[in-house]
Order: structure tokens, then C-alpha cells, then sequence
């Protein structure tokens, strides 16, 4: 059986339960094929109000909590024994699934995207349900996980 080895892997995060799985996947993945794990994260400005938008300390509070967050998802994969960790995070109008393929792949270059297939309900939603414009529009790989 010919198994596909990856160098560089991507893995989407939010704070559903399926991202926290493709995050424990995309570990064990890249732990076991001393892979680099980036690891993105996005807030979709169009899931704010205009008021909050407007409003700066609310917003530097958003990107604060975002980078905080991905500091940690970062912290638990080298704890968990993966050798080269980085974190990337971003914002956009657009959603997050579309600003990964059209941004974040073209900077970040990996060869696998690992994703979680549900989405947060409500607002606000850091990855969405953006795993099928993931899946169909991505110029890598992509492992959806359940």
C-alpha cells in the first residue's frame, strides 16, 4: 500500500468540537511525518455589526482573543511533541474558507489542508461551514474530519 507523505500541513481551527478533532489529527499527522504544522485561524469581519466594526477597542479585543488563541493551539501541538509549529491569523470580509484558499495557501504553501466539517452556530463564527468550498476550491489536499 503506498501511503502519501506531507511536509507541510494546514490545519483550520475554531472552537467547535470538529475543529478540535482535525487539531488532534493534524498533530498525530504531522508529529508521525516530523511534518511543520501551521495552524489558521480567521475572523470573518462580515459576522460583526456595523457598530462593533466601528468601534476599535472591540475590534483589537477580537484580534487579541483570535492571537491568543492560536498562541495556545500552538503551545499544546509543541507539547505535544511536534517540532515546527506556526500560527497564522487573519481577517476579510469574505468568508473563512475563501480567504484560506485564496490567501492563506498561496502564503503559507502547504501540501494537506485539514479541516473540521461543522461549523460554530451563530455569531460569531471564526471558521464556518466552509469545509465544500474548501474541498472544492483548494489547490492542496484537504482532509475533512467528523
Amino acid at each position: 500500500m503506498i501511503t502519501k507523505t506531507f511536509n507541510n500541513i494546514l490545519v483550520a481551527v475554531d472552537d467547535t468540537a470538529d475543529a478540535q478533532l482535525a487539531f488532534d489529527y493534524a498533530i498525530h499527522r504531522a508529529k508521525n511525518e516530523d511534518a511543520k504544522l501551521n495552524i489558521v485561524s480567521i475572523l470573518e469581519v462580515n459576522n460583526i455589526n456595523a457598530y462593533e466594526i466601528l468601534d476599535k477597542e472591540f475590534m483589537e479585543q477580537k484580534r487579541e482573543r483570535l492571537e491568543e488563541r492560536i498562541l495556545d493551539y500552538e503551545k499544546e501541538a509543541k507539547d505535544a511533541g511536534v517540532k515546527d509549529v506556526s500560527g497564522v491569523t487573519a481577517e476579510g470580509d469574505d468568508e473563512a474558507g475563501e480567504i484560506i484558499v485564496k490567501k492563506i495557501i498561496p502564503d503559507v504553501d502547504p501540501d494537506l489542508l485539514i479541516v473540521g466539517s461543522k461549523t460554530k452556530q451563530g455569531l460569531p463564527r471564526l471558521l464556518g461551514s466552509q469545509a465544500s468550498y474548501m474541498v472544492r476550491f483548494s489547490p492542496v489536499s484537504v482532509l475533512v474530519v467528523r
